[in-house]
């Protein structure tokens, strides 16, 4: 796992970053798929500049080495996330902050020829935007980041109660990632009385004052492997999800992804309870799910229990289902860097949900783009266009 690191805010020209105005990649967006024509995805959080080195081997303390390697490339959840999604196809929009400054311009130039709409961005007159190194360990395949967060930070009071409608106005889904938790509060509230679907990515490095709000309000919750124990105390997973389903009622279902292990997914069911059946121990539900999983299949695949009462060792119980999706087999000589296949992974979900992909299609696509992208260096590179086609089974 990264280690994650941060840093006091510091003057933001500490290397040069590329010209605002030039064109690093495919600036024209593919036509969109009839279902998801019309769909808006609104992302409220965090967006960066990285400078990605790949290193044959972490430094020890006091190493002096040299990289293989240097990239210049946005980054930060929201905007590696909507970019993920803008590439599949989806419209997306965008509310962030960024400085007036040189990294700042270069942020925006990229998230604009993703095809964002950045119409809503926050930039502030003077300070410094979020910027990140990322050291890639090309040995271990695991990377370390280390973040200089931006100033002024992101506050409620950035937007305008107008401004705020105005970015809402016409959208399908909200996706949030935590940071800037009043600001994504106040989002989420909004989004909540509009009647708007809200994602929440809830990252472990959260607290609960942080995410609590957030979760109560979430309609989808996205984690990773970390996140279940941290907030429930509980070790197993799928108990752990259970008991975050019964904490937040209003979440229709809970993903943890695994990295190479896939993900697992407990959906609620839309028909409401049934309670004369005799609850199952989700623990052995999910035992005789692992079972049936073709180990040797080399592109993602999902198995899926019926709906039925679900238990755990604590007292809540709820009416829903159990999914485990597998993760690409990747040769070790493709697996380049895992930057951001979180974020990918969570873009897939996006375009998943705005076009009724049913879950057990959705979490493998969802798999296969993050599998797709550990094949490039940096969060968005490797990030696949709705046409390509290894994507093809799933987007017909």
């Amino acid at each position: 796992m990264p280690l994650l690191l941060r840093c006091t805010p510091a003057p933001s020209r500490l290397l040069p970053a590329p010209a605002p105005g030039r064109s690093r990649r495919r600036s024209l967006r593919p036509a969109l798929f009839p279902a998801a024509a019309g769909r808006v995805v609104l992302g409220c959080g965090l967006v960066t500049l990285d400078y990605l080195a790949t290193v044959d081997a972490y430094p020890r303390p006091d190493d002096k080495i040299r990289s293989g390697e240097l990239q210049i490339s946005g980054g930060g959840n929201a905007g590696n996330t909507l970019t993920g999604a803008a590439r599949l196809g989806l419209n997306t929009r965008l509310i962030s902050k960024v400085a007036n400054d040189e990294i700042g311009g270069t942020v925006l130039s990229e998230l604009k020829e993703a095809g964002i709409d950045i119409s809503h961005v926050i930039i502030s007159d003077g300070g410094n935007t979020t910027f990140v190194y990322v050291i890639i360990d090309k040995k271990t395949k695991t990377r370390t980041c280390i973040i200089t967060s931006g100033y002024p930070p992101m506050v409620p009071s950035d937007l305008t109660m107008s401004s705020l409608s105005a970015a809402l106005q016409d959208v399908s889904l909200l996706y949030l990632d935590g940071y800037s938790h009043e600001m994504a509060l106040a989002v989420a509230k909004q989004a909540d009385q509009m009647k708007v679907p809200i994602l929440v990515d809830a990252e472990p490095e959260r607290t609960r004052e942080e995410l609590g709000g957030l979760l109560s309000l979430a309609s989808y919750i996205v984690c990773s492997g970390k996140f279940p124990e941290k907030w429930t105390s509980i070790p197993s997973i799928p108990s752990a999800l259970l008991e975050i389903l019964v904490q937040y009622p209003h979440a229709r279902f809970a993903v943890v992804t695994l990295g190479e292990n896939g993900c697992m997914m407990l959906e609620r069911s839309k028909d409401g309870d049934d309670y004369e059946t005799e609850a199952a121990d989700i623990e052995n539900v999910a035992e005789s799910l692992r079972l049936k999983v073709h180990k040797d299949d080399i592109l993602p695949t999902c198995v899926s229990s019926k709906f039925m009462r679900l238990s755990a060792r604590g007292p809540g119980t709820i009416f829903a289902r159990l999914l485990i999706g597998t993760a690409e087999s990747i040769p070790a000589s493709e697996l380049v860097d895992t930057t951001g296949c979180g974020d990918a992974f969570i873009g897939a979900v996006l375009h998943g949900l705005s076009t009724d992909m049913p879950p057990e299609t959705m979490l493998p696509f969802a798999c296969q783009v993050a599998g797709i992208k550990c094949r490039a260096i940096g969060a968005r590179s490797g990030l696949p266009w709705q046409s390509d086609p290894r994507l093809a089974k799933f987007l017909r």
